[in-house]
């Protein structure tokens, strides 16, 4: 008979996305349920058939709910008491302490948690206590914590959320590492990039960074907007495609911001997309300046699609990307620097190219998914 995991996100976007075909990989060696919100349009049920778990219902806010916490922590340890599993394993904040809580008052032996970021980061004040509080409860509730980038077990420590036995890196990093099968620029050809790049108005000789992700004030989207459009008014010949949508009640832009997004010609927006390779197959650079990061995915995904990227020096964005090997490391907040490595990389663009190829060999060397999956498997398995 297999031992039970109970797998737990905030939302079924990280169940199904963020995990994408590790349930499936896992429902081979254990039993696994997956726990989310039931988010919109049957989305936590596509779970159940795409990767052939069992899904169960708990509705989670992503904001500071405590009624709602509370009944959520309720229903989960009832859930917990009822499945006995051998393994709780959650992702993303919010699910991270209400299940981590839930199954400490349950008694499941083995709590482990994900960390994938750090929101608390950029917060100040009242908020920033709250969330140190909160993170404190998530990781003593917990048996073990998994930081997803070597980065963030030094902001872990550095903040005292927890003592360093707890801490694990798995492999070398990512909550679920990368299929680049899947991501492989070859997999396009230059008649479907050349018809996609029709669609969206983008000319053929035209340079095209590339935003992938939330258009939110922590992505560095002001700083963005403000380089680009800098660097717009002496090239006409650039485009900036932002693919994503936006957060205005939990993050927004500065209203200035979104008006030049609106009002610039040569930045295109598409909104949420469920497939963003086509996207990446037409660009030629990678615009990343995220404030905080745990390991992203975009920044795999755009290297393996071998795409130079400029990034933020932030964990798991420095982890990935090597300044001047595979793309471009830039401080922080930092529009100046910014703008002058899309300067620099929009000025030498054979140099881009092979930095973008010293990416793609990068990943397949270190992140392909299965690696990282059965990494997971061999830390489970030596729980007993």
């Amino acid at each position: 008979m297999k031992k039970k995991i109970i797998r737990v996100t905030t939302v079924p976007k990280s169940l199904g996305g963020l995990l994408t075909g590790q349930l499936k990989f896992m429902s081979q060696y254990f039993e696994v349920v997956g726990i989310s919100s039931k988010g919109i349009k049957g989305s936590l049920q596509k779970i159940n058939d795409d990767e052939g778990v069992r899904v169960i219902p708990v509705e989670m806010t992503r904001k500071i709910t405590p009624i709602k916490d509370l009944k959520a922590v309720w229903k989960l340890y009832k859930i917990f008491k009822k499945e006995q599993p051998f393994i709780v394993h959650s992702h993303t904040p919010k699910a991270g302490t209400l299940s981590m809580l839930a199954a400490l008052l349950a008694r499941v032996p083995h709590r482990l948690h994900t960390i994938a970021g750090l929101p608390l980061v950029e917060a100040t004040g009242f908020k920033r206590f709250i969330l140190n509080t909160v993170e404190k409860i998530t990781y003593s509730c917990a048996t073990k914590i998994y930081p997803n980038s070597y980065g963030l077990v030094d902001i872990i420590l550095e903040h005292k959320f927890t003592s360093k036995n707890k801490l694990k890196v798995i492999g070398k990093g990512s909550s679920n590492g990368i299929d680049t099968n899947h991501f492989n620029p070859t997999l396009f050809t230059d008649d479907f990039k050349k018809d996609l790049r029709n669609k969206l108005n983008i000319p053929n000789n035209n340079f095209v960074f590339i935003f992938v992700g939330r258009l939110v004030t922590d992505k560095g989207l002001n700083e963005l907007i403000s380089a680009f459009s800098k660097l717009n008014k002496t090239h006409n010949d650039i485009k900036l495609l932002l693919v994503g949508g936006y957060e205005k009640e939990l993050d927004p832009l500065l209203p200035e911001t979104e008006a030049t997004i609106n009002s610039n010609k040569n930045i295109i927006t598409t909104g949420w997309v469920d497939d963003v390779r086509p996207y990446f197959s037409i660009a030629n650079a990678l615009t990343f300046p995220s404030y905080r990061e745990g390991f992203p995915n975009v920044v795999m995904q755009a290297a393996a699609m071998e795409l130079v990227s400029i990034v933020s020096n932030i964990n798991g964005c420095n982890e990935i990307i090597q300044n001047k090997e595979n793309g471009i490391v830039i401080p922080v907040k930092n529009q100046q620097a910014l703008y002058d490595a899309m300067v620099e990389i929009y000025s030498n663009k054979d140099t881009a190219i092979a930095m973008g190829k010293a990416s793609r060999k990068l990943i397949v060397a270190n992140y392909e998914r299965k690696e990282v999956w059965n990494a997971l498997l061999k830390e489970y398995n030596s729980l007993s």
